[in-house]
């Protein structure tokens, strides 16, 4: 039997998510190699390239998917410079792997959307790689059994040591209580239909007018409630944590302890100190299946049509955020190719 050539794959940004992604692809998957880089710093994608046999270095994204040796893209960089990377894949017919969010807002989401729909077929996948963890995923399929009859609350911790110094109070919901909305509408199989945030008294940990932690509720169009305590400057690592409560039985993941030490007079574990470090085994799992469906031909996991619903979430709940009150979620119809 001849043996495929690998996927070749353009990572765009070369910061700290799409570094990883590079070192995953040569080291971790199979099936695929990294034959172009791209960033805006033009030294920082040199020394990656460098790194990488093979690689060429590019500072302009539409000059690497257009170049021989690119069988599709995975995109790293800043929300605000997704759009024009994935219209340009579209515009090629590149299948794409792309962080979230899928683009920052749910207006320019829907340009991607309307693009994808006019190609006719799917091509993107969007990043919320929670979708790939072993806790979450077990915690899905023991969901559709039905054992524990309907879902009728979800609460949902998300807890950082600290945050980076440019996050502002709307990114608090707009880049980390993303992963929740996408992970409520999976779990539950329901779309979110109106968003409140709640503002405790912020902690001292936090910058001066960083509105730190938060409390979000999720109404959704099945009747369930959903929490999500956002907190970004806990102090002690990152913590992410979901339990789910049915008719029937309640079931919690997150817990961490996956190994426990006794020693010295004392008990515990430890706590990871960072997302790269906690979800490093959905980030495999994640790279893996999309490089195995592409090579298929096939797109799976989360579509366009949930990064865009995830950006208008987010957008409602900024505005709660910002306006007080309960605020709904506006949305399109749903294209039929999702």
């Amino acid at each position: 039997m001849t043996q495929r050539a690998p996927l070749r794959v353009a990572v765009i940004g070369t910061g700290k998510m799409g570094a990883d992604h590079v070192r995953r692809i040569e080291e971790v998957v199979s099936g695929a190699r990294v034959s172009a880089v791209v960033d805006v710093d033009a030294e920082r994608v040199k020394a990656v390239a460098a790194r990488v046999d093979g690689c060429t270095p590019y500072t302009d994204p539409a000059t690497a998917l257009a170049a021989p040796d690119v069988d599709a893209v995975l995109i790293a960089s800043s929300g605000p410079a997704h759009e024009a990377a994935l219209l340009a894949a579209l515009a090629r017919d590149l299948p794409v792997l792309c962080e979230k969010p899928l683009t920052p807002d749910s207006a320019s989401a829907l340009r991607v959307l309307e693009a994808e729909r006019r190609l006719g077929h799917r091509r993107i996948q969007v990043g919320f790689m929670r979708r790939y963890d072993a806790e979450y995923m077990k915690l899905k399929s023991l969901l559709e059994t039905g054992q524990l009859g309907r879902p009728l609350m979800l609460h949902n911790r998300h807890r950082n040591a600290a945050s980076p110094p440019f996050f502002t109070s709307d990114m608090l919901v707009s880049d980390s209580v993303a992963h929740e909305t996408d992970v409520t509408r999976w779990l539950l199989g329901q779309e979110i239909t109106a968003v409140t945030v709640l503002r405790p008294r912020p902690t001292t940990s936090a910058p001066e007018g960083l509105q730190d932690p938060q409390f979000v509720v999720f109404e959704t169009d099945g009747g369930a409630i959903v929490d999500v305590e956002i907190f970004v400057n806990c102090g002690f690592g990152y913590q992410v944590q979901a339990e789910v409560v049915c008719e029937r039985g309640t079931a919690r993941i997150g817990d961490g302890h996956a190994m426990v030490t006794n020693m010295a007079g004392r008990w515990g574990g430890t706590i990871a100190q960072d997302f790269l470090d906690r979800f490093a085994d959905a980030y495999d799992r994640e790279l893996r299946t999309w490089v195995d469906a592409t090579r298929r031909g096939e797109v799976t996991g989360p579509s366009t049509w949930d990064g865009y619903t995830a950006a208008a979430v987010c957008e409602a709940g900024v505005r709660a955020l910002r306006d007080g009150g309960r605020v709904e979620v506006e949305l399109v119809e749903r294209p039929s190719l999702y």
